[in-house]
């Protein structure tokens, strides 16, 4: 098979055996792809310290069902900015932490590679704040197929007008007042932000009040977990981070 060359973000890597490192790509052209650079921990030619995670690279890829071969790599770049604040590092490993957990093998998304690659230069530029986190998982819920439904009952089926009053269920759903009497409120104010994350493309245009944040999360959280067999590591580490 003959290599191709596509544009790629790092999600992880892994040490392989005395000298080698499997690497989890993000590819624009192929998806989620699992690569072996041969000799990438002792060989500074071929990968240098382009291996490294949410690094946006350049790479030379045979394709392979199961393991691929990375044979080598140009950086586009390595978000210098982002490796220089904690606040950064922190939103940048759990967006690529999400998309390697959320993205099967070999699905191409290129809306989901442009919404990465958005997000991590939007971080390069000073903007890690909790509004963009949760406006990267509004947008990435959509894109993969698991909208939030913000207008709609998921108990009755009845929808839900504007002004209507909804609360939170399991799951990440939304519930009208009568299924979801248990469940904590959501305001309108919450559902417009919401909506309107995914009626615009760019970071920074949605900032949630602290009360919006403190609705729009735990929905978001729930959303997600729904689609995780486990805890994602970088939580802890945002946790932290939390003032």
């Amino acid at each position: 098979m003959h290599p191709i060359r596509c544009e790629a973000v790092v999600l992880a890597t892994m040490d392989y055996r005395e000298s080698d490192r499997i690497v989890t790509l993000f590819t624009l052209c192929h998806g989620k792809v699992r690569g072996l650079a041969r000799g990438a921990r002792k060989s500074m030619r071929r990968f240098g310290g382009a291996l490294e995670p949410f690094a946006r690279l350049s790479v030379e890829l045979v394709v392979r069902e199961g393991l691929s071969s990375l044979r080598g790599v140009d950086i586009v770049t390595v978000f210098p900015r982002i490796r220089q604040d904690l606040a950064a590092i922190g939103h940048g490993g759990y967006a690529v932490e999400l998309v390697d957990r959320l993205l099967p093998d070999g699905a191409p998304v290129p809306r989901l590679f442009r919404l990465l690659v958005s997000y991590l230069e939007h971080l390069d530029q000073g903007g890690a704040t909790p509004s963009d986190r949760r406006f990267f998982e509004a947008n990435l819920l959509n894109i993969l197929g698991y909208r939030i439904a913000l207008d709609t009952c998921a108990g009755c089926g009845v929808d839900l007008p504007a002004d209507s009053a909804r609360r939170a269920g399991a799951g990440g759903t939304v519930l009208c007042a009568g299924c979801g009497r248990y469940g904590a409120p959501l305001s309108a104010e919450t559902v417009r932000l919401l909506h309107r994350c995914l009626g615009t493309g760019r970071f920074g245009a949605v900032a949630f009040s602290p009360e919006a944040l403190g609705e729009a999360g735990p929905l978001l959280d729930g959303a997600i977990g729904t689609h995780l067999a486990r805890p994602l590591n970088s939580l802890a580490f945002l946790r932290q981070l939390a003032p």
